[in-house]
């Protein structure tokens, strides 16, 4: 036997359209809190994830950053240079150089994977994100403009007071006394 459905209340004429113009005339009242985007800039979280700067003195051209991002967006160009010999009769070295070095920007999903396979810290975040084209070609940009990012880069945060000190800024700090301590020092020569 099927089950009985609850009895209905009859429907009043207009009763949607009733309830609709309840809801608008109570948002009419409140005060608004959307920013006008163009006149008012949002802040941004710290760590947003805008657009990608290079910090080309770190770039070893290792490759690492192209061949670990799933999208393909990155292009490198590199060719070798060989350096003269450091000591007599030592021998000549090769080292990459940088040619190209861009990103599509057009084709990436800002996973973040090329900034943090890189061991050079060649690679960091700005929270820029107004670099929009008109046309879509002009989104791969080269190592001249994705080293214009590295200037809209925030510094990095401050650790916790209660944080030892870095083993390289402990480093430092004993050769810089060492340094002082010998320069204030006086010389045999000196009366």
């Amino acid at each position: 036997m099927a089950e009985r459905l609850p009895p209905t209340r009859p429907r009043i004429p207009g009763s949607g359209l009733a309830k609709g113009l309840a809801v608008t005339l109570r948002t009419m009242t409140k005060k608004t809190v959307t920013e006008q985007y163009p006149d008012a800039l949002p802040d941004l979280p710290p760590r947003t994830r805008g657009v990608i700067g290079l910090f080309e003195e770190n770039c070893t051209v290792c490759m690492l950053c192209a061949r670990e991002c799933p999208d393909w967006c990155i292009y490198i160009d590199s060719h070798k240079e060989t350096m003269p010999a450091a000591v007599p009769g030592g021998r000549e070295r090769s080292r990459n150089v940088l040619d190209r070095f861009a990103i599509d920007f057009s084709l990436c999903m800002y996973c973040g994977i090329c900034i943090e396979v890189c061991p050079f810290d060649a690679l960091f975040w700005s929270p820029e994100f107004e670099y929009a084209e008109t046309d879509i070609r002009e989104l791969t940009h080269e190592r001249d403009k994705l080293r214009e990012w590295m200037w809209t880069v925030p510094a990095p945060p401050a650790l916790d007071a209660g944080a030892e000190e870095p083993k390289e800024i402990a480093a430092a700090r004993k050769t810089a006394e060492k340094l002082a301590a010998t320069q204030a020092e006086p010389q045999e020569g000196d009366s």
